[in-house]
C-alpha cells in the first residue's frame, strides 16, 4: 500500500475516533448530572475497571496492551477534568437559587 492511501486510511480512522470520543462526551457529560461528589467523579475503582478491560480488549485484537492503557488513561483524565468542570458548574448554579 502506497503511502497516500495508508495515509487516507488513518484520516478516516480518525474521523471515526472523533466521533466515538465526542459520544463519550456526550455520555460522560450526562453521567455527571447523576454524580452528588467530586469523589464519585474521580472513581479510581471505576477506571482501573475500565483499564483492566481495555488491557483485555487490546490483547484479543492485536493490539499491544501497554499502548492501549496508556491512550486509556489519558482519555479517561480527558473526561474527569470535563466532568469536574460540569459538576463545579453544578454545584454553582444550585448555589445561585
Amino acid at each position: 500500500m502506497k503511502i497516500k492511501k495508508i495515509r487516507h486510511e488513518i484520516d478516516l480512522i480518525d474521523t471515526e475516533i472523533v466521533k466515538l470520543l465526542s459520544r463519550r462526551s456526550s455520555l460522560v457529560s450526562e453521567a455527571s448530572k447523576n454524580k452528588k461528589s467530586i469523589d464519585a467523579v474521580r472513581d479510581p475503582q471505576r477506571v482501573e475497571t475500565i483499564i483492566k478491560s481495555v488491557r483485555q480488549k487490546a490483547v484479543k485484537t492485536g493490539l499491544d496492551p501497554q499502548i492501549a492503557e496508556t491512550i486509556y488513561r489519558n482519555i479517561i483524565d480527558c473526561f474527569i477534568i470535563q466532568e469536574i468542570v460540569e459538576f463545579n458548574g453544578m454545584i454553582i448554579e444550585y448555589q445561585d437559587i
